[in-house]
Formats: structure tokens, sequence, C-alpha cells
């Protein structure tokens, strides 16, 4: 089962200066991560296994919760990568 994904607002911002082109694959990375959050390349932070760091397809860093009772996930930080 696919998680929903949902970005905070300044996640939102930072992802909307993406070129098309990067957004296009960044969107594809966050696909996989929605079908296994917990895998994905990720890693826990701070031994918290519902929040979670990640770099998706070498475009953005992100920091994300997961939320298994409402079936989603939030990234609460991006940072572009050069």
């Amino acid at each position: 089962m696919s998680m929903r994904i949902a970005y905070t607002p300044a996640a939102d911002a930072e992802l909307r200066s993406l070129s098309r082109e990067r957004r296009k694959e960044f969107d594809r990375g966050m696909e996989a991560l929605a079908r296994s959050p917990y895998g994905s390349g990720s890693s826990p932070v701070k031994g918290e296994r519902d929040r979670r760091d990640a770099t998706i397809a070498n475009i953005a860093f992100i920091t994300y919760i997961v939320s298994e009772a409402v079936v989603t996930v939030t990234v609460v930080k991006a940072v572009r990568l050069p």
C-alpha cells in the first residue's frame, strides 16, 4: 500500500523552486518512498523510527514523518542539492 505524501509550507516552498524536469524526478523518488517509507535508503533520526531522513533522486535531502495511523508521509524539511 502506498502512503499519501504531504508537505509543510516550508518544504513545499523549497521544492517549488526546482525546474520542471528535476521536480518530476523528485516526485518519482517520492512515489517510491511512499510505497516503502521505512526503506528507500532512509534512516531514522535520533533513533525515532517514524522520523526519518533521506536523499531523493540526488535532488533534495528531506526530513519526513511517517504517520501510519493516517497513512501519510509528511515532509517537514527539504534542502535542494546542487
